[in-house]
This record gives structure tokens, C-alpha cells and sequence, in this order.
């Protein structure tokens, strides 16, 4: 067997569609750059791949390398869209998820989140485009509605401190807004954990969640596991709690194993010492009536 037959072409696609994304490029953008149709775009992005020398363009065209196409290299994404897009992929892919949010997992917030975290980011900053907000909104939207029609279960690790600043500011994407305007993103921030809560002791879905009153690092992550098998590792610096940011910073995707080793290492410690099930639960009432 040749080492071509180890390739994975689908993921290939999928990191493609991705990049694609997060180069705010469009499938025609594409085509008319290396002169083959629009239908031969998404069939590249479905992972049917004919020549390597279409893969070494496309990574030239979309600011990465060959390698990191290949998923040989770690995958770096500059801009929101095209990050939170390969988080939907896989997502899809998985069955286990670990993962350290601020506050906590964007999957796990409400049906009316998206609404007002499009009120956060139209604050946060008025010189992006609006037409860049409203792709990431959608992203957002679908990996929302995919996680809502899998089966695959989200381990969430909470830092007490980020949900007291969470509760403290509210739902805001800056600081200098008015007296009546906190109160009203303080209720909504309020609501945000309360329905965390009622997830949780209704089990509508079956999120595992402990909160750490331990000091947490300043980024956030993601391992994916497909079964007991790592997928991969996710870290970021973009924010969808309040004051967020899914414009400035790297984020990062890789399928090492030491470095996924490590990442779980971190989220194991962290987690040992953690509050669970009915403690976690407990802990969050105690700090809504602190707010």
C-alpha cells in the first residue's frame, strides 16, 4: 500500500472549505485565481482531490502551506469565520469533547445568545464588516443546530471566576454604555446561567460540567475525541462571552499527540479538584444570588 492511500482526503476538503472562509473568499473567488469552475471548487472542499499541484496553489492562494492542508502541520486561523468553521467540522466529527471556555461553552448558552451577541460585536468594534459579523453568526448558528441533533457529549470545565465577570459586566461589547443599558445586559448574562442550570437538572441534553475556583489559563480550548480515539486539539483566542473578540489573534488547530496529551493532562488536573454534578450546580445558584 502506498502512502497516498493514507491520505484523507475529506479532511483535506474540509480544512480547504475552512481556509476559504477565513480568507473571506467566495467558491467563484477561488476558481477565477486558478482557473477552473466554480463545481470543481466544492468538489475540492468535498475532498476529491486529482492533482497535488492544485493542493500547493490553493495554500499559496489561502496564506497557509501544503503541509498544514495535509493536516501534517498545525492549522493556524487568523480570523474568526474560518476558525469557527472548522470547529463545526469537527464537532461533527466527534463524540467526546473536552473544553475550557470564558465562561463557558457557546454550545451550551441559549437560543437567544446569537441575538445578543450580535448586539456585543456590533459594539465591540464599528469599523468591521458587518457582512463578516453576519457569516460568523451563521456559522455559529449551524454548529448550534448541529450539536442539538448529535449524539456526542461536551465535558465542560468552568472557572468560577469567569462566570462572577460574566454576571458582573452582562452581555456587553464595551464598557462606557449606560446605567439603564447594564442592568438591562446583567439580566441577560443572568439568564444565560440560569439556563445552564435548567439543562442541567432537567438533562434536556447531557453536558458534564465541573467549575474550578483554581486559576485558569487565559486562552481557551477544545480536545476532540472520536470515541477514545483524539481527534484533535483546538486553542483560541477568540472570545463569544461578553467584550468579545473574533477578529484579532491566532488560533490553532493540531492532531499531535503530545501536545493533545498535555492539553489533557492540564484539563484533568484542573478538573480533579473541581465541583460536579450537584456541587457544580449549587455553586452556580450560590453565585447568581452573590450578582
Amino acid at each position: 500500500m502506498s502512502a497516498i492511500d493514507f491520505i484523507d482526503y475529506y479532511a483535506i476538503g474540509q480544512r480547504l472549505r475552512a481556509y476559504r472562509i477565513a480568507a473571506s473568499l467566495r467558491a467563484e473567488d477561488v476558481a477565477s485565481h486558478l482557473s477552473i469552475s466554480r463545481a470543481a471548487v466544492y468538489r475540492l472542499e468535498k475532498g476529491e482531490i486529482v492533482k497535488i499541484e492544485t493542493l500547493g496553489r490553493l495554500a499559496n492562494l489561502l496564506n497557509t502551506s501544503l503541509a498544514s492542508l495535509l493536516g501534517i502541520d498545525t492549522e493556524y486561523y487568523s480570523r474568526g469565520e474560518g476558525f469557527f468553521e472548522r470547529m463545526r467540522q469537527l464537532e461533527a466529527e466527534s463524540t467526546h469533547i473536552y473544553s475550557l471556555f470564558d465562561p463557558y461553552s457557546f454550545l451550551l448558552m441559549s437560543d437567544d445568545y446569537l441575538m445578543h451577541l450580535a448586539t456585543m460585536l456590533a459594539e465591540s468594534n464599528d469599523q468591521v464588516d458587518n457582512n463578516e459579523y453576519a457569516i460568523i453568526l451563521d456559522i455559529l448558528k449551524a454548529r448550534k443546530t448541529q450539536f442539538y441533533q448529535s449524539e456526542h457529549k461536551i465535558i465542560n470545565l468552568i472557572s468560577l471566576r469567569n462566570v462572577e465577570r460574566f454576571l458582573h459586566l452582562g452581555l456587553v461589547g464595551k464598557l462606557d454604555l449606560s446605567p439603564g443599558k447594564k442592568s438591562e445586559r446583567m439580566l441577560f448574562a443572568r439568564r444565560e446561567v440560569y439556563h445552564l442550570i435548567d439543562l442541567l437538572e432537567q438533562k434536556q441534553i447531557t453536558p458534564t460540567i465541573a467549575i474550578t475556583e483554581q486559576a485558569i489559563p487565559s486562552f481557551t480550548f477544545q480536545i476532540f475525541y472520536q470515541h477514545k480515539q483524539p481527534i484533535a486539539l483546538a486553542t483560541s483566542p477568540f472570545r463569544l462571552g461578553e467584550l468579545p473578540n473574533v477578529t484579532t489573534g491566532i488560533a490553532s488547530v493540531t492532531s499531535s499527540n503530545h501536545a493533545i496529551k498535555l492539553y489533557r493532562h492540564l484539563f484533568d488536573t484542573l478538573w480533579e479538584n473541581a465541583a460536579k454534578d450537584k456541587q457544580a450546580i449549587m455553586l452556580l445558584k450560590e453565585t447568581l444570588e452573590k450578582f
